[in-house]
């Protein structure tokens, strides 16, 4: 990063909420499977996401979605790397991790829209507005409800962040890796691993949702031609 009076004063905890914004992300994403989160500095809440509209008078009950799992609590806390000692006397080094450089290199990553360590208010609003806005598509997707455009869009989206998030912590190990702390090496390392096992769960998932919806449309179809019969 680069040198600046803040930057030298806090140049570690910065440090960290880079490396815990993408490990965050991933323990969420494998805890709860579907669960759209925005992380960055200051992660939301793992509540689960708001249910689905109730369907139209002529439409037959919507299935009862299974309830996610939620993300267990003090995660950040457990990939958090306690701040170094620095004696008094001494001026804090600088981290090795030049965040310029790498959004230079990256510049339309989604770990810059969705991790980044930020305290800009338009930037935690549109983040909180965006995992509403999925979490709305989330519920449904799990209920059968959601159009198979939604459907399409939902896990694609998923795909761009898990990649996304590879490739940032990727291009870190590669620029960065050997001048890292080995605890925050490992924490790099650990979200590549967590994000590749997030993309691999991922077909099997929007198959499954469209599964979902086609035993939802069957359902309501039937309830429409019971109503119809004298």
């Amino acid at each position: 990063m680069a040198v600046n009076a803040r930057w030298k004063g806090l140049p570690w905890l910065v440090a960290a909420g880079v490396v815990v914004g993408l490990v965050v992300l991933g323990v969420a994403l494998l805890k709860c499977p579907e669960r759209v989160a925005a992380p960055g500095a200051s992660p939301p809440s793992a509540a689960a996401p708001a249910a689905p509209a109730a369907p139209v008078a002529d439409s037959a009950p919507a299935a009862t979605p299974p309830e996610p799992s939620k993300p267990a609590a003090g995660a950040m806390a457990a990939y958090l790397p306690p701040p170094p000692s620095v004696p008094a006397d001494q001026e804090p080094q600088v981290h090795p991790v030049d965040l310029k450089a790498l959004r230079a290199k990256l510049p339309d990553n989604l770990y810059w829209t969705v991790a980044a360590p930020t305290e800009d208010p338009q930037v935690l609003k549109q983040r909180d507005e965006d995992s509403r806005r999925w979490n709305d598509v989330y519920g449904k997707v799990l209920s059968g409800t959601a159009t198979e455009e939604e459907i399409r869009q939902y896990y694609s989206h998923r795909r761009q962040v898990s990649e996304d998030m590879m490739a940032f912590a990727n291009t870190v190990l590669a620029d960065y890796g050997d001048r890292l702390p080995e605890q925050e090496r490992g924490l790099y390392e650990l979200s590549v691993d967590m994000h590749r096992t997030r993309l691999a769960e991922l077909p099997r998932q929007e198959q499954e949702a469209f599964a979902r919806r086609q035993e939802q449309e069957r359902r309501r179809e039937a309830w429409r031609q019971g109503r119809q019969q004298p």
